[in-house]
């Protein structure tokens, strides 16, 4: 069966640049979203999000007739489900944004259709898609009760792409593919083929949901040793940056750089799906998380105690007097994605906290979130520079790597990506 038409639900920064490429193929394209300002946006033929180059494939899809978005779901031959799956309680994955969104295309769903959850998700997280599909639609057959003969066809299959490079990686990298039966990949694997050149390798649909999730484990317990490593170093008065790139030069080692601690909607997250499955085996997995989450905390004691080594220095001087510009709130270099920021979490520690002023630098977005609410002020880097006591770089982004170091002699500076103070 040809893919006339394919819906993508969730246009965020996976939905929408998959439903671009897509589109980009001359193949209608239907993306749904439950936010308005996105889906009027995208229907403008223009962008909600920072992704380099997005911004022109959707604008030429939207303008040839290839793409269009809206909030209600509508017909088509597969549905790609892409919304969150956050937090709920105790790290308990949430996955009400995937059944919300199985329930809302349920409706619209016919005989040979496919249905592929691409959201992050735990272990199982498919076979509860394809079984909430079946409560709502009794008329259909679905892969847990009827297998290879059933009505509709459900897959997992996990995107793969790094931010600032997803459109490139989306038709470049392997994708694994899980089918709840075989007929399931082998449907799945035709539609991702009509723009993917790297391989799209099968697999069942636990194992492609469990593969995801060990990647970003993987890549969390390697940034926890470097920031346990970070933190020791501290403790040793040796400079980890330089401690790094000499251990680096070892032909089998290879140590991830330290920060202020991890963020984004994947490595901060995806670990904690196999500790909420498994908690009685996930023991590396849950320390690398516990250390990962702890060092915000230790940034802030480090902001402390500048506050207090500026005032014994001054001691004419109160801790109101003292103004901390915060550079970076992303959680990644060179991109507006604040999702899990360890970046937005310590400044809005530091404003609650800090008597003085508090500024937020950073290039890639226009307003503060509200989560930093008006305890923050937002400012340029001329500004904060020109103003602040203390600052502090919580993100590598280029125009601060740019920055000339002489530009720092009257401030007191705590760098946690060891830009400037290799």
């Amino acid at each position: 069966m040809v893919f006339k038409t394919i819906s993508v639900i969730g246009l965020g920064y996976i939905g929408l640049p998959t439903a671009a490429v897509f589109a980009s193929r001359k193949i209608k394209v239907v993306g749904v979203d439950v936010n308005k300002l996105a889906v009027d946006t995208i229907n403008k033929g223009m962008i909600h999000i920072v992704e380099p180059e997005l911004d022109i494939v959707v604008h030429a899809a939207v303008t040839e007739g290839y793409l269009r978005a809206t909030q209600t779901p509508e017909p088509a031959d597969a549905f790609l489900i892409a919304v969150p799956t956050p937090f709920k309680g105790d790290h308990e994955p949430d996955l009400s944004y995937i059944e919300s969104a199985c329930r809302a295309i349920a409706p619209v769903l016919k005989s040979g259709d496919l249905v592929i959850l691409e959201s992050t998700s735990p272990v199982g997280a498919t076979e509860q898609v394809a079984q909430w599909l079946a409560e709502t639609r009794t008329d259909l057959t679905f892969p847990q009760s009827h297998g290879e003969s059933s009505d509709i066809r459900v897959a997992h299959c996990p995107e793969r792409v790094l931010p600032g490079h997803v459109l490139r990686e989306l038709v470049q990298n392997d994708r694994v593919i899980g089918g709840m039966t075989a007929k399931c990949s082998e449907r799945a694997t035709k539609l991702y083929k009509l723009f993917v050149e790297g391989e799209c390798v099968i697999t069942n649909a636990r194992t492609a949901e469990m593969c995801k999730l060990t990647e970003n484990s993987f890549r969390d317990v390697n940034i926890a040793f470097a920031n346990e490593l970070s933190m020791i170093c501290d403790k040793l008065d040796i400079n980890v940056w330089e401690l790094i790139r000499l251990a680096n030069r070892h032909p089998r080692v290879n140590i991830l750089q330290p920060g202020p601690g991890v963020g984004g909607h994947c490595i901060a997250v995806d670990p904690w799906f196999i500790v909420s499955k498994t908690p009685e085996v996930a023991k590396i997995i849950r320390c690398a998380r516990e250390v990962n989450d702890s060092k915000p905390e230790w940034v802030i004691d480090k902001v402390k105690l500048a506050v207090a080594e500026h005032l014994q220095a001054n001691p004419d001087k109160t801790a109101k007097e003292v103004t901390v510009a915060c550079f970076g709130l992303a959680f990644k270099p060179d991109i507006d994605d604040l999702r899990e920021s360890p970046a937005v979490a310590i400044t809005k520690r530091i404003a609650h906290e800090h008597p003085g002023r508090v500024f937020a630098v950073e290039p890639n977005i226009s307003e503060l979130p509200a989560a930093l609410g008006e305890q923050v002020e937002f400012k340029s880097i001329d500004e904060a520079l020109r103003e602040a006591t203390i600052v502090l770089l919580l993100v590598d982004h280029k125009a601060f790597k740019e920055l000339d170091e002489s530009r720092f002699e009257t401030v007191s500076l705590i760098d946690t990506r060891g830009v400037w103070g290799k």
